[in-house]
């Protein structure tokens, strides 16, 4: 629903298009979004930010003053996309930028290059007609390698900008999310001894002691959060070594879980059930030698820094209650949009702002979470105007 309270114009809407059309026609895999850096540098400078600034991993901020003192509001969006593996599988360009029919098509439309583009112009448009005559600082981060690693390159904007408020833009049909569950990669291996396989008896299978591990991993309960659900253990990936066998009885196997996390989770706590069933097979048998740990990941940022960590971004959920949310289904309300408050099914920067620093976080972005890494993925114009007259809004609410 329009409002005249924020009713941009048709200039200002085609500004927005254009600027969600570029975007997308700039390919961003992890680890490649230079160019797409670019873009939002040149839009930041375009529309009258105060200061623009690139960090050690590539992620790009800018930041409009206001001309009172007050809190520092953090608008997040994700520049990297997932590949595409086929091209030829679209019907509309993966790069195209196309629009038919309401909608622009390409990588990244939803996932998330339709909210940066709504968060920019939001921002500026803000700035705009307000004279700057707000109080606080407002920043908007197109931020690396989220695809990889939630959270992790959001460390290094926090550490530079200290926000008071976060919105991470992440597709939510234009409703107001709360939290999300958490997310850990676990891998357990276990040690066996080499033989010929026509003599087994010589050596100790290591799929053999995975399995015992396995099926008890299986049978382990794990939590459940009355707001985010079920924590889930699942096998996601399983690998013998040497492979191929050749003949030869295993002495390794290396099983990953994908461990999707509830709020008042630790890493202790996560791991601690699946260290305590390896000790209780080690004393049932002698021959079974295990461990288990997180995962890490490192890959190599467009600015030549590694990037990486240990795989474990834990859950975040903010009171439905708490003044922010509240502020913020307020703020939407007054300009026609009637959000409902829920969460995240996935994981997102919000690990870390919301998860790691404490930061108050909502997730409020355009567009239906299922579009995200889809063939054929688009934008709605409809949920791209809707986002940013919500992000102006936000603007408005939190830094009057």
């Amino acid at each position: 629903m329009e409002n005249a309270k924020v009713k941009f114009t048709v200039d200002q809407q085609d500004q927005l298009v254009t600027l969600c059309q570029n975007l997308i026609r700039t390919e961003s895999y992890s680890g490649q979004e230079e160019k797409v850096v670019d873009v939002v540098k040149s839009a930041f400078l375009q529309l009258g930010f105060d200061e623009v600034l690139v960090d050690t991993y590539g992620s790009v901020i800018g930041h409009i003053q206001g001309n009172r003192p007050g809190k520092k509001l953090l608008f997040d969006g994700h520049l990297d996309t997932v590949p595409v593996p086929e091209p030829s599988d679209w019907s509309h360009g993966p790069f195209s930028g196309e629009i038919d029919n309401g909608k622009i098509y390409g990588r990244g439309a939803s996932d998330m290059k339709g909210a940066v583009a709504a968060m920019v112009c939001a921002a500026a448009f803000f700035a705009q007609d307000s004279k700057r005559d707000f109080a606080g600082d407002l920043y908007v981060a197109g931020s690396v390698h989220e695809e990889c690693f939630e959270g992790i390159a959001s460390r290094s904007i926090s550490d530079q900008i200290k926000p008071d408020y976060v919105v991470i833009g992440e597709a939510s049909l234009c409703n107001v999310k709360r939290g999300q569950k958490g997310r850990a990669e676990i891998v357990v291996e276990t040690f066996g001894k080499p033989a010929h396989s026509a003599n087994p008896a010589q050596g100790i299978n290591a799929v053999y002691k995975a399995s015992l591990l396995i099926d008890k991993i299986r049978k382990l309960k794990i939590s459940r959060h009355p707001i985010l659900g079920e924590g889930i253990l699942e096998l996601t990936d399983i690998k013998s070594s040497p492979y191929p066998g050749a003949s030869v009885v295993p002495d390794y196997c290396k099983i990953t879980y994908d461990r999707r996390l509830l709020v008042g989770e630790t890493p202790e706590s996560v791991i601690k059930p699946i260290l305590d069933l390896i000790v209780a097979i080690q004393q049932e048998d002698p021959e079974f030698r295990a461990n288990a740990y997180f995962a890490k990941g490192q890959e190599k940022c467009y600015t030549g820094a590694d990037i990486g960590g240990e795989r474990y971004f834990p859950a975040w959920l903010l009171d439905e209650q708490d003044e922010y949310v509240q502020k913020v289904v307020q703020a939407l309300s007054n300009i026609g949009i009637n959000a409902t408050i829920s969460h995240y099914d996935f994981c997102t920067n919000g690990s870390h702002y919301a998860g790691e620093a404490g930061i108050k976080t909502i997730g409020f972005g355009p567009s239906p979470e299922n579009l995200a890494h889809t063939i054929d993925e688009y934008i709605e114009i409809s949920q791209l105007l809707s986002a940013a007259r919500g992000y102006y809004s936000i603007n408005k609410a939190i830094l009057k």
